[in-house]
């Protein structure tokens, strides 16, 4: 049959089924498009979110040490040091030793000579022999007046003053006598001898020189220093005066020996916070047998503390102090930050020791940016510990980015 004779029923239906798939087709190209696009929308407005959040560094505490050392500046000085000055006025006959010199307790330093000294000597050893020749010439005539007084020739009256006169001319004689000691132990006080077993670092006189006697008005003649042992003091601040405390070990060096340790034991603390500096004085004895340190030297200490508890280690620049105190931000879950207060034990510069606040497993952000407040989402950025990334729980509301 030919086409002309096809029936235009037949014809009109094939056009209404063309044209139901056609509108079909254009039907599903809209919709697949309208689909696509609101769903590049919502990645873009995910991505756009996404990218506004700051980025931050994360990183993770470390584990802190028991025990911290602390390095202090402190000065030596000799265990018993003696200047010693002269109790008698006079001349430098001569002295015996000079600086650096050992000396052993007794031994003679120096002699002055003291004519003055000698003439009053001899002045009262003169006194007494008139004095004890007195004394015996009042004894002989009180002994006489008391024989008389028994044959009725005298009065009692004239015996007592006798024995008075005898009583004081004794007194005189004794008075004398004390004083001819006095100058005989200041003529022992001609000899300058040290004071005890040690060394001089020392000398300000020598032969001729005029001497004045006495103790702090004048210049001392030599210094003694008894260098076996030192004396070793350190200002501790206040933050560690209460672990500084007698037997604690320390170990110090000096400029003139490097490459030496010594061994040093605190044996008193003033346990007095000076006002001025804000330091405990403390004192330290130091074994010097070999005379390898010297008094009043310069010396760098190291205590070696132990924490009072353990300790997290963090960046310094993950601080943060503001009206609340001083915090620590950290990553929660979702990627949305967390202040934590936090006590530092102990600033390293670089980084704190934090004794409360955080556990090992919190997620430190390093420098946090401006304005960042809790609840605030960021993202990781480059240069953070794995263990920080791994350490993060995603989000199960949505899609999470970093």
């Amino acid at each position: 049959m030919s086409s002309e004779g096809s029936s235009p029923p037949a014809r009109h239906r094939g056009l209404r089924i063309a044209a139901m798939v056609g509108l079909a087709i254009a039907v599903v190209v809209v919709g697949g498009g309208i689909a696509t696009r609101a769903s590049n929308s919502k990645h873009v407005q995910q991505l756009t979110e996404a990218q506004a959040r700051p980025v931050v560094t994360v990183s993770v505490p470390t584990r802190g040490g028991s025990s911290y050392a602390i390095d202090l500046p402190g000065r030596l000085e000799a265990y018993s040091r003696a200047p010693i000055y002269a109790r008698v006025s006079g001349y430098l006959k001569d002295w015996h030793v000079d600086i650096g010199s050992p000396v052993r307790a007794g031994q003679l330093l120096a002699e002055i000579e003291a004519p003055d000294l000698d003439q009053q000597l001899a002045q009262a050893q003169a006194d007494l022999l008139t004095a004890q020749a007195n004394a015996a010439l009042a004894r002989t005539t009180a002994v006489r007046w008391k024989v008389l007084f028994k044959t009725n020739s005298v009065s009692q009256q004239d015996v007592d003053a006798r024995n008075g006169d005898l009583a004081a001319k004794q007194a005189i004689a004794k008075a004398t006598a004390a004083n001819v000691d006095r100058l005989k132990v200041l003529e022992g006080f001609k000899r300058i001898v040290a004071p005890f077993n040690g060394t001089v670092t020392a000398r300000f006189t020598d032969i001729g020189a005029l001497i004045n006697a006495g103790g702090g008005s004048g210049l001392e003649l030599f210094v003694a220093s008894d260098t076996h042992k030192l004396r070793l003091y350190v200002n501790v601040p206040q933050n560690y005066a209460a672990r500084v405390v007698p037997g604690t070990q320390a170990q110090l060096t000096v400029p003139e020996r490097p490459g030496h340790t010594f061994a040093a034991t605190v044996e008193a603390s003033a346990r007095s916070v000076d006002p001025a500096s804000g330091s405990n004085l403390v004192q330290l004895a130091v074994d010097n047998e070999a005379g390898e340190l010297f008094p009043g030297a310069y010396a760098s200490v190291r205590f070696n503390l132990p924490l009072p508890s353990a300790s997290l280690s963090v960046p310094a620049s993950a601080l943060v102090f503001d009206h609340r105190g001083l915090q620590v931000a950290t990553l929660g879950p979702n990627n949305r930050v967390i202040f934590k207060p936090v006590t530092v034990a102990r600033d390293l510069g670089d980084s704190v020791e934090v004794s409360s606040g955080l556990t090992a497993s919190d997620r430190i952000i390093d420098s946090p940016p401006d304005g960042v407040s809790n609840g605030d989402a960021v993202r990781i950025g480059p240069g953070s510990t794995s263990a920080g990334m791994l350490a993060d729980t995603p989000s199960r509301a949505g899609p999470h980015f970093n």
